[in-house]
């Protein structure tokens, strides 16, 4: 039975239905009571929550909202700390208004002389400058500081901070698990076609990256009949894309192929199981190539930001293509490569997910430590 109980703050992007994002929730959580169990802490979590009822519903943790400034002060005043992260907090490539927002939360639990954990999270892009000096400030002031990947390191360092205090360290995501009474769902349809899992998202404005997503598809099909068995991690806006390629790729009967789109999950394990199943999956979304590889479902990447660059180097390889460039024939031809040596895909890289598995955890084994030094 766990002799102290320490209440800690969860700041992250959660509440806003995206799959990703609600992995890594669900990830840190597991990782936290995991942690405490083994070190003799309860650990009893409070979200910050774009959607507060909902998060309580999936999680059954206790949620407030993240722009409600008063609740989100009592419930850091009112706790023993506050984890940051993961995922891409402090970048403003989306918004001007991100990392000051991050940030703040963070320099409000520094104020209230809260110790602040860092967790696993990825940095960048920051195109701003005049940002350098404020992560800069509010990192040295961390109790502990953990990056998803060696450039997030770099680019702290290249900001002034030391990089004997930065811990790399896997995305949390990596260490979500299927429950393990969980059946292990068909990697073929009712008619013996093999799943491949494709994870869109709109980026450039006039779609043609995801015009040649549907002729690289199309050109897969010409030689191999699939069943295309699109993921989306974004709710209605994934939704949208997944349509959008399907409607380019146009009568795929005539390949023997089929196609469907899977329901956008809000519960992060159930669309694990989902990508479980597939036997490959191409994905545009960073958490649909870290479900896939988590479940040794071989990864074919295509890159829109450099944190899709940044994970699969984790794993030694590296994008298929961009949503600036991407040779459809190529690319098919990478994509059929794997699909007919899955075996030899998992074995060459059944190492690395191994460590990046195991290493997922470390952060939260830290936290619960350090944790317990506070009194």
């Amino acid at each position: 039975m766990a002799s102290e109980v320490k209440t800690i703050v969860l700041s992250g992007y959660y509440g806003f239905n995206n799959s990703g994002d609600e992995a890594v929730l669900k990830s840190i959580l597991t990782a936290l009571e995991r942690a405490g169990e083994a070190q003799g802490v309860r650990i009893e979590p409070v979200v910050l929550s774009g959607d507060p009822a909902t998060t309580t519903k999936l999680y059954g943790v206790r949620a407030v909202h993240r722009m409600r400034i008063g609740e989100v002060w009592n419930a850091i005043r009112q706790s023993d700390g506050l984890i940051s992260g993961g995922g891409s907090l402090l970048q403003d490539a989306t918004s001007s208004k991100t990392i000051p927002y991050y940030i703040g939360v963070i320099k409000l639990a520094q104020l209230l002389r809260k110790p602040t954990f860092m967790y696993a999270q990825g940095i960048g892009p920051v195109q701003r400058k005049s940002f350098y000096p404020l992560i800069r400030h509010t990192f040295k002031r961390a109790a502990y500081v953990s990056v998803r990947d060696t450039e997030s390191a770099e680019l702290l360092v290249k900001m002034g901070l030391s990089r004997e205090k930065i811990d790399v360290v896997p995305d949390p995501v990596m260490g979500l698990r299927l429950p393990e009474q969980a059946e292990q769902g068909s990697s073929v349809d009712e008619s013996g076609l093999p799943y491949v899992g494709v994870s869109v998202r709109y980026w450039n404005a006039d779609h043609t990256d995801l015009m040649r997503v549907a002729e690289m598809l199309k050109l897969v099909m010409k030689r191999h009949a699939v069943h295309l068995r699109f993921v989306p991690f974004h709710g209605q806006a994934d939704e949208d894309a997944s349509r959008f390629v399907m409607e380019q790729l146009g009568d795929i009967s005539q390949f023997g192929s089929a196609a469907s789109i899977s329901p956008a999950y809000a519960y992060p394990v159930d669309m694990l199981a989902e990508v479980s199943r597939c036997q490959l999956l191409i994905g545009m979304r960073l958490h649909s190539l870290i479900y896939a590889a988590s479940q040794k479902v071989p990864v074919l990447g295509i890159s829109y930001d450099p944190k899709i660059d940044q994970f699969l180097h984790r794993l030694d390889e590296q994008a298929i293509g961009s949503t600036l460039k991407l040779d459809p024939v190529d690319a098919a031809d990478e994509v059929l490569s794997v699909l007919h040596n899955l075996d030899a895909w998992r074995h060459n890289h059944h190492r690395a997910i191994e460590r990046l598995i195991q290493e997922a955890e470390r952060p939260a084994q830290q936290v619960v430590r350090m944790l317990r030094q506070y009194k």
